[in-house]
């Protein structure tokens, strides 16, 4: 469509621009009218007279235009004539005599009009200038008038109609093949573009069906193949999300079903007589609810913490003072265990983090609980620090058991736990370190695990400082 709008429209253009060159160059060829008319205008200093006596315009065209032909060595015929020589096709026929039947045509073809293009003489009834081609009457350099010639919209003369016709095949010939080519290209370029839309399609209604599998053949490098890749990408996450959904699911209906259980036989052997409800009972009991109470506490803790509604009031505090006094609670529990926490001495000038004390505290917590689960007594805790200029570290290393080294970047995933050493029966939910991470994540921090030589679990906690001044 575009390549024959161009076509059309540069030939509806070359015709009409053609015209207007013919007329130019026909003006051009009446210098010696312009001269006439410019002797006429410094005599008379003005047009009134040519105005008051059209017969004086017809005497000076007669005047004119011979004695430019005689001086040519030809004369036109008519303005046609003019306007056919302005093609570059001189006629190579003889002189004639000027022909006076055609003045009176040549005086209605052309027209006088003042410097305010107000017409004095000739030209057609009724027509305003803007129906003219014009050009400057000029004396000494300024413009006293203007000669019009009368535009027509065709051209009858047969070598401008040819010339025009010719133009117009090398128009079609050039736009025929460019349109042939625009639509091959048009065509390789839509199958090109369909067909990896069409995959996306395809693949966009298989993801809205729950089939997360799906995936897109890349076949090309450019932005389309860039956004197959990016919906590939997608969908291999979406895909991991479901599984971690579904088995979050598994593990956490399996994690509640052993307490629940264990608190169903409890209540049943009491109902059946087989256990009496003394003391004993009773805590134990309890300490099922408590640990479902924990289980429920933590999924609550880690849906606020995906949501980002985990509650954190952060002001400058120092993180080795929070420390210390979260050893303090501990310190009955590490001794009943004979577990010696080793720590090293504070610094001189105190240090700052921008955090939640309570959160904090709950951080230091966790991982303390960890290790009184996990590490075989007696054993040892060292927990040690490092500083930067805005970074401090801090390190919590036991004396094991460690755990396998394909278990180390799961640990801190949700309801995950190691076998063995790490298992149910040691009480815990596999929630605590992932609540750790969340908690180090709302604060800018990060948590590293790793084994140690000595066979123990090496975790490092990274917390971003602040200056003593900003606080």
């Amino acid at each position: 469509m575009v390549v024959a709008l161009m076509v059309g429209i540069m030939r509806i253009y070359v015709a009409r621009n053609f015209t207007d060159y013919v007329d130019h160059e026909a003006l051009e060829r009446l210098g010696d009218l312009k001269a006439e008319l410019a002797k006429e205008y410094k005599a008379q200093r003005g047009w009134q007279r040519l105005k008051d006596d059209p017969l004086l315009w017809e005497e000076i065209l007669r005047a004119a235009i011979p004695r430019r032909d005689s001086d040519n060595r030809r004369r036109p015929n008519d303005l046609s004539d003019l306007k056919g020589r302005s093609g570059g096709r001189d006629s190579e026929a003889e002189p004639q005599p000027a022909s006076r039947e055609r003045l009176p045509w040549l005086a209605r073809g052309l027209a006088l009009f003042d410097i305010g293009h107000q017409h004095v003489v000739g030209g057609l009834p009724g027509l305003s200038s803007e129906n003219y081609t014009l050009d400057d009457i000029s004396i000494d350099g300024h413009t006293v008038g203007w000669l019009g010639l009368h535009k027509r919209e065709h051209l009858k003369n047969r070598l401008v109609v040819a010339f025009l016709n010719q133009q117009s095949r090398a128009f079609y010939f050039i736009g025929g093949p460019i349109l042939l080519l625009a639509a091959i290209v048009a065509f390789l370029l839509s199958k090109h573009f369909l067909a990896p839309i069409r995959q996306l399609t395809a693949g966009t209604r298989a993801l809205s069906s729950r089939k997360f599998n799906s995936r897109i053949n890349v076949q090309s490098k450019d932005e389309l193949g860039q956004l197959a890749e990016d919906f590939n990408t997608m969908a291999q996450t979406l895909e991991k999300y479901e599984k971690m959904r579904q088995q979050w699911i598994t593990d956490i209906s399996h994690e509640l079903r052993t307490p629940l259980s264990v608190l169903r036989g409890e209540l049943e052997a009491v109902q059946d007589g087989v256990r009496q409800m003394n003391r004993a009972t009773i805590d134990s009991l309890h300490a099922e609810v408590l640990h479902v109470g924990k289980i429920v506490n933590d999924l609550h803790e880690l849906s606020l913490a995906d949501t980002g509604s985990l509650l954190f009031i952060n002001k400058p505090i120092d993180p080795l003072r929070v420390l210390a006094n979260t050893l303090k609670s501990f310190r009955t529990r590490f001794e009943r265990q004979a577990i010696e926490v080793q720590k090293d001495p504070p610094p001189i000038e105190p240090l700052r983090i921008l955090a939640d004390p309570d959160r904090l505290t709950q951080l230091f917590s966790n991982l303390l609980e960890n290790t009184l689960r996990y590490v075989d007594a007696p054993g040892t805790l060292k927990i040690g620090h490092q500083c930067t200029a805005n970074r401090l570290t801090l390190i919590f290393e036991d004396s094991g058991p460690g755990v396998p080294d394909e278990s180390l970047k799961h640990l801190f995933d949700r309801l995950y736990r190691v076998d063995k050493s790490r298992s149910r029966c040691r009480g815990g939910s596999g929630l605590g370190l992932s609540i750790c991470k969340s908690i180090l994540e709302n604060l800018g921090g990060e948590i590293r695990a790793a084994n140690v030589p000595s066979g123990g679990l090496r975790l490092e906690i990274a917390l971003p400082l602040i200056s003593n001044k900003a606080a």
